[in-house]
This record gives C-alpha cells, sequence and structure tokens, in this order.
C-alpha cells in the first residue's frame, strides 16, 4: 500500500462521485496540474489503490425478483462455492462474511421459477451446508453511483 496524501484522498473523493470527470476538469478543482492529475491516478492504479473504473447500473430491466441469499459452506469448501458462484448471470454480487453466514449473494431473476430453479441449483452445490433468502421488496435507500468510466488520461 503506498502513502496518501490529501491530494491523493481527494481526488479519490471525486472520483467516487463521478469516475467519469475528464482530468482537465479535476486539476482546477484541486489546484494542481493536469499532469499531476494524471501522474496521481496513474500512480493510484499502478499501486493497486484504484483497481479500475466500474459501471454502476440500477435495476435491471425485466428483474421482477430481487433478494438476497445467505449461504453456509462447511470445512474449506467456501473457494469451490465462490466459483461456482460466480457462474450464474443471475448473481449480481457476492461477499464473503463473518458471523453465522460465509456468504452473501445478491440475485435477480426474471420471474419466481427461475428464482426457485436456481436456489435449488446453489442449495445442490458440494459444501453449502444451509442457506436463508429474503426477497426485496422495496428499497428504502440507494445510494446513487454515476456510470463510471477511467477519465481521459490523454486529454489535453
Amino acid at each position: 500500500m503506498i502513502s496518501m496524501d490529501d491530494l491523493d484522498r481527494e481526488l479519490i473523493s471525486l472520483l467516487r462521485s463521478d469516475a467519469r470527470t475528464p482530468v482537465s476538469s479535476l486539476a482546477p478543482r484541486l489546484g494542481v496540474s493536469r499532469a499531476t492529475v494524471r501522474a496521481r491516478i496513474n500512480r493510484l492504479l499502478d499501486s493497486g489503490t484504484i483497481q479500475g473504473f466500474t459501471l454502476a447500473i440500477g435495476e435491471v430491466p425485466g428483474a421482477q425478483v430481487r433478494a438476497i441469499t445467505t449461504i453456509k459452506v462447511e470445512g474449506q469448501a467456501a473457494e469451490n462455492v465462490f466459483r461456482r458462484l460466480t457462474g450464474y448471470s443471475e448473481i449480481h454480487a457476492i461477499y464473503s462474511t463473518n458471523g453465522r453466514w460465509d456468504i452473501v449473494a445478491e440475485i435477480e431473476t426474471t420471474n419466481l421459477e427461475t428464482f426457485d430453479v436456481l436456489l435449488r441449483e446453489i442449495r445442490r452445490i458440494p459444501g453449502v451446508s444451509d442457506s436463508e433468502t429474503s426477497i426485496l421488496l422495496a428499497s428504502r435507500k440507494t445510494i446513487k453511483s454515476a456510470e463510471s468510466a477511467p477519465p481521459s488520461l490523454l486529454e489535453g
């Protein structure tokens, strides 16, 4: 991990709110040159502090059933279970966690039948010993994230 100063932290803060902000707009907001902003972004990327720029999407068109599934894993099977779960397009995020459950998965399907089939498949993965699912009824708060793409490092 590299040491970060206030400029790095402010740059990361600006990129978190809109990762598509051009370098030419970031520089005056930070009070530094475009070359400095480019160099800082490259250093943060090279060190792994910034691991990439992502696209955050809202609701998936056609998704009717959204749920959180918590999964308990037997013994040392967690990595195998993670690998298997990543193969399902209906699973949009997978988290390792502590406590009673080992894995949390966010699921979106187009209907209850597809949802039911997916849950049965998850429960049949070797190493899965228990699971619990909660269907998401309504969103009470969502943190809006801008669609992200890397700022133009070539911008003049």
